[in-house]
């Protein structure tokens, strides 16, 4: 038995899935962007009774670990390390970007391709990696200002990459090159399931008191002029 309960809120999506032995049982995901903090016990409360269990019944729960919304992985964090407290269960830590770029990679089924998941950061900005068909990290985690030429080396070698994720789309209208694929897979639960099934197997846990999300960028706070 695996029985995970799998938590997404990297980005404004939030998103809680049941999954049991790498097979999701149940879904529930939040259409109101941002609203992580009102709507997350819900959606798990919703997602555990509709599978038909308990939480006592977990084996582990799973973590989206960013990078994503400063504020949203908060939320996800503080309350997938309560419920690890509460039950004395163990946390699964699943990296966001490699999650979407292996959707992405099941949805195709392609060989000689690149996968490339984009969380939205600022204007044209995202945070980004680039994965191979091995889900081997071929170009580390970095917040990029996409440009027409930022994949070109890539293009140049005939590769074709997959761009996915919520940053996607405002990349679309800057890459244009034939060998460019714009994929709708986004941040969602689902996607943790196949990686932190596979963690839970080969006992890759973190430590619950000491975890923090990977925030890659301190918040966009400013201070009001008010008390300046």
């Amino acid at each position: 038995m695996s029985l995970i309960l799998n938590i997404e809120t990297a980005t404004d999506v939030c998103s809680i899935g049941l999954s049991n032995e790498g097979k999701l049982l149940s879904i529930q995901e939040s259409s109101e962007a941002y609203q992580h903090a009102s709507q997350i016990t819900i959606l798990i409360e919703k997602c555990i009774k509709n599978a038909g269990v308990g939480l006592s019944e977990l084996d582990a729960v799973s973590i989206s670990t960013g990078p994503g919304s400063y504020t949203s992985l908060r939320v996800g964090t503080s309350t997938a390390k309560g419920i690890c407290y509460a039950l004395n269960k163990p946390l699964i830590a699943v990296n966001t970007l490699q999650s979407l770029a292996l959707a992405s990679l099941n949805a195709s089924g392609g060989s000689n391709r690149l996968f490339c998941p984009m969380i939205d950061a600022r204007r044209m900005e995202v945070y980004t990696a680039l994965y191979n068909t091995k889900l081997e990290e071929i170009r580390p985690l970095q917040a990029l200002i996409v440009e027409e030429n930022s994949f070109d080396e890539f293009f140049d070698e005939n590769k074709a990459v997959i761009f996915s994720g919520n940053g996607a789309p405002k990349c679309k209208e800057v890459i244009r090159h034939s060998l460019a694929t714009f994929s709708d897979q986004i941040c969602s639960a689902r996607h943790l399931v196949q990686l932190a099934t596979q963690q839970y197997i080969e006992g890759v846990f973190v430590d619950v008191a000491h975890y923090t999300p990977n925030y890659f960028k301190a918040p966009n706070i400013t201070k009001s002029k008010k008390f300046l």
